[in-house]
């Protein structure tokens, strides 16, 4: 049995990749950082519905030491789903270094520390999957969120260049950049920006964290085997 590790994975598009790879039979490490309840709540489900043995890890991903402990209890994963990302509204101007500094931490230094530890059992084994959550906002900038755009550009670089680097090792390496998708992190806008949203996008109509993890489910899977340093726009064609 194959073993899928997914930071931030309690709620929203983390939580339907955790479904969707159970499903298909991996056993599912679950990684949240605060919600502890609706982690274990949803290893619950996995266990009780699949009858495989997922588990959920706390910890930090912007922390090395926090993530360094988490991957020695997981033991060696197969496929890393690197999820876990904050975002924020505020002006350039009004951008504090604090800012900055916790968007790069957790968006793009928690990638980092998790590839460099689960890396090494990947190229043991000559296989594995890394699959990095970006935004469509790192591939066009949104005004008022300049460091998140940034910071998910950059997840996208690191996408690339880490394919090339790991593509002999038999390691692909891809990137899922979301649209606008119905979760907490957008549960600010108003009717109106909704409606507003929905009327600019070909498929008129607002994504689901199932349509995310669609995405990551088809590239954990063998059918992508040939697919490497690719983004994939899940965005009802809002940018094309």
């Amino acid at each position: 049995m194959q073993t899928a590790f997914i930071t931030g994975a309690s709620r929203g598009i983390g939580r339907a990749i955790a479904k969707k790879l159970a499903e298909d039979g991996f056993r599912v490490i679950v990684n949240y950082y605060a919600s502890e309840k609706e982690a274990k709540n949803l290893i619950n489900e996995l266990n009780n519905t699949y009858s495989i043995e997922c588990v959920a890890l706390q910890g930090d991903v912007s922390n090395r030491v926090q993530v360094e402990a988490m991957f020695q209890q997981a033991g060696g994963v197969d496929v890393l789903v690197n999820n876990a990302g904050i975002a924020q509204q505020k002006l350039f101007t009004d951008l504090t270094e604090r800012d900055w500094d916790r968007m790069f931490d957790i968006n793009v230094k928690g990638m980092f520390h998790c590839c460099q530890y689960a890396l090494p059992y990947m190229i043991h084994q000559k296989r594995g999957k890394i699959i990095n959550i970006s935004s469509m906002w790192g591939q066009v900038g949104a005004s008022c969120e300049v460091h998140y755009s940034a910071a998910k550009a950059a997840v996208i670089g690191l996408t690339k260049a880490l394919a090339k680097e790991l593509g002999p090792s038999g390691i692909q390496v891809n990137c899922v950049a979301p649209g606008v998708i119905q979760t907490d992190m957008n549960a600010s806008l108003d009717v109106e920006t909704i409606k507003e949203l929905k009327e600019e996008t070909p498929l008129g109509a607002i994504g689901t964290p199932e349509d995310v993890a669609n995405a990551v489910r088809f590239l954990a899977g063998e059918q992508s085997d040939f697919i490497t340093g690719q983004v994939f726009g899940v965005n009802g064609g809002l940018i094309i």
